[in-house]
C-alpha cells in the first residue's frame, strides 16, 4: 500500500497496475490568535490553567449573555491576511454555524461563512525543484470550542471550558498541494509567517496550530477533483504526512476494486496509523449557518488597514532576499536562517557582533552546524541557545584571526555549554591558543622530517600520500595547536 515519489518534483505518485495516481490535498489550518483574551469575552486565554477556571458567562453560554467583539483579534487576523497577500474585506459578517456538542455550550459555534475577514491570498513554498505558489481561499475568524476529556473517569466524559471562546483564525488553501513533503513546507512556511507577525505562536503540542486535512486522488494529467476526504484535527507535521499517505493510498485502493470512495470526515488514529470513519462529511447547509443576530457586520476602513500594513515587520521571503544580498549566503543557507524568527534574529546578533572583519562562512556553518546540533540533542529552541550569540562571534572571530583552529574550536565549544563561557577566556585559562609563530613551526617540522628521512625521500620519489603522516606527525608533536595552514604551507616548503 505504498507511493512512489516522484523523482521530478515534490509530487506523491501511487502506482497501481498501469495507472499512476495523484494526491489532491487542501488544508483548513486552525491558528490560535496570539492574544491575552478571547474573542468575545474578557477571559484569558493563558495555556496550562486548572480546567473551567477561565469561563466566562459569555464562554459557558449562559442566557442574557452577549458577545463583544476582542478589536485586537480583529487587527491580527488583518495582519495575518496582510501577510498571506490576502485580500482584507472591509466588510465581513459573523455567522452561526449550528452543531451539538457537549464542549460546545451555545449548542453553535461563531465563525465567518459567505463573508470572511480576509479573501484569497498566497504562499510561496521553497521546493528542491524550486518555488511553488499555493493559494489561500480565504481566512476568517472563529471562536474554538471547549474540550472533551474521555480518560481521565472511566464511566464519564469530562468537559474543559478553558478553550471555549478562544480566538482561532481558519486559513483554508485551495487544493494546491501535491504530497506530504508540500504540506510539511506550508505549515512550517505559515507557522513562520505568523510568528514573524506575532499573531499565532504556532506550537503545535499546546494546540495553538493544528489541520483538518482534505485529500482526494485522481489519475494523473486529469483535471477533475475526486471525492474528498476530511482527516479532523491533526496536531503534529508528521502525523499530517501520515495521514495523507494512509488515506490516498486507502481512495486508490477503492477505486481499482472498482468502489466508490464516500465524502466523509475521518480520524487519524496515530497508534494504528491509519484513517478511520468519523461520520459522513456535512456540506454548508447540514450547519444551517446564518448571521449572528447579537453581532453587527464588522466594518474596517481603509485607514485602518493602511494603519495595519504600517506595522507589518520585515517576513521571511524579503528577510531572505536581503540576506542573499547583504550577506553573500547561498538561496538554500538564507531559506534555513529565516524559516523561524528567533534562528534569524540570532544569525543577525552573531553577525553584528563579528564586526566588520566578519566570516559570514564561519557564521552560517556553525549556526547551522554544531549549535543546530546541540539544540537538536538537548530539544530547545534557539530562544533557549545555552551560548549567546555575542559568545558564539567571539568564537568564531578567535578561528577567523588565527588564534585558534577549527578542530580546537570544537573542544572550545563543548567547553562553552557549560554557562555560556567566554571563549576567550578558556583559551586563556586552558592554554588552548594556536602557535602561529613561522619559525617555530618551522623548527619543528625540520626535526619531524630528520627523524622521518626514508618516509620524506619517499614522498620526494612520488609517494604523496605520505603528505598527511607529516601533517599529523606535526599536529601530534604541537599538541593541536598548530595553525594548519601554516603547517601545510611550510611542509610543501620544506619537503
Amino acid at each position: 500500500m505504498d507511493g512512489i515519489m516522484s523523482k521530478k518534483n515534490s509530487e506523491y505518485l501511487i502506482e497501481r497496475n498501469d495507472n499512476i495516481y495523484e494526491v489532491v490535498i487542501g488544508l483548513e489550518v486552525h491558528a490560535q490568535v496570539t492574544s491575552n483574551s478571547k474573542l468575545f469575552s474578557s477571559s484569558s486565554t493563558k495555556f496550562g490553567a486548572e480546567p473551567n477556571t477561565q469561563v466566562s458567562l459569555v464562554d459557558a453560554a449562559f442566557p442574557g449573555m452577549l458577545p463583544v467583539i476582542n478589536e485586537y483579534c480583529v487587527k491580527q487576523a488583518i495582519k495575518t491576511g496582510i501577510g498571506l497577500k490576502a485580500k482584507i474585506n472591509n466588510k465581513s459578517v459573523f455567522d452561526r454555524k449550528n452543531y451539538f456538542y457537549a464542549d460546545l455550550p451555545q449548542g453553535y459555534q461563531i465563525s465567518q461563512y459567505k463573508y470572511p475577514i480576509v479573501g484569497e491570498g498566497n504562499v510561496i513554498l521553497d521546493m528542491p525543484e524550486g518555488q511553488k505558489q499555493v493559494g489561500i481561499e480565504r481566512l476568517h475568524l472563529e471562536q474554538d470550542a471547549g474540550k472533551s476529556i474521555h480518560d481521565v473517569d472511566p464511566s464519564n466524559t469530562l468537559v474543559d471550558l478553558n478553550r471555549s471562546g478562544v480566538a482561532l483564525m481558519e486559513i483554508v488553501s485551495k487544493p494546491d498541494l501535491r504530497s506530504p513533503d508540500e504540506v510539511n513546507a506550508y505549515i512550517k512556511k505559515l507557522r513562520s509567517i505568523m510568528r514573524y507577525l506575532g499573531t499565532c505562536d504556532g506550537n503545535m503540542q499546546e494546540g495553538s496550530l493544528r489541520a483538518d486535512v482534505n485529500v482526494s486522488v485522481r489519475i494523473k494529467g486529469s483535471t477533475d477533483l475526486g471525492t474528498r476526504c476530511e482527516i479532523k484535527n491533526v496536531n503534529s507535521i508528521k502525523f499530517m504526512q501520515m495521514a495523507i499517505i494512509y488515506e490516498a493510498n486507502r481512495q486508490v485502493d477503492l477505486i481499482e476494486d472498482g468502489e466508490e470512495i464516500d465524502q466523509e470526515t475521518r480520524l487519524f488514529d496515530t497508534k494504528k496509523n491509519e484513517t478511520r470513519s468519523m461520520r459522513s462529511k456535512e456540506d454548508a447547509h447540514d450547519y444551517r449557518y446564518f448571521p449572528d443576530p447579537d453581532l453587527l457586520p464588522l466594518e474596517v476602513t481603509d485607514e485602518f488597514i493602511d494603519q495595519i500594513k504600517s506595522e507589518i515587520p520585515e517576513l521571511p521571503d524579503d528577510k531572505k532576499k536581503r540576506f542573499i544580498d547583504e550577506f553573500k549566503v547561498s538561496p538554500y543557507e538564507a531559506t534555513i536562517l529565516v524559516s523561524d524568527i528567533d534562528t534569524a534574529k540570532y544569525f543577525e546578533e552573531v553577525v553584528a557582533k563579528m564586526g566588520k572583519n566578519r566570516d559570514m562562512k564561519l557564521a552560517v556553518n556553525w549556526i547551522t552546524g554544531e549549535l543546530f546540533a546541540v539544540l537538536n540533542n538537548k530539544n530547545i529552541e534557539i530562544a533557549q541557545s545555552p551560548i549567546s550569540a555575542k559568545n558564539l562571534a567571539k568564537l568564531i572571530n578567535l578561528i577567523k584571526n588565527g588564534t585558534i583552529s577549527g578542530k580546537i574550536a570544537k573542544t572550545i565549544f563543548e567547553l562553552m555549554l557549560d554557562g555560556d563561557i567566554d571563549p576567550q577566556i578558556i583559551v586563556e585559562e586552558k592554554g588552548l591558543k594556536q602557535e602561529s609563530n613561522p619559525k617555530a613551526l618551522e623548527a619543528l617540522i625540520d626535526k619531524i622530517i630528520n627523524d622521518n628521512r626514508e618516509k620524506a625521500i619517499e614522498y620526494k620519489q612520488g609517494k604523496e600520500k605520505l603528505f598527511g603522516f607529516f601533517v599529523g606527525q606535526a599536529m601530534k608533536a604541537s599538541g593541536g595547536k598548530a595553525n594548519p595552514q601554516l603547517i601545510n604551507e611550510i611542509l610543501k616548503k620544506k619537503l
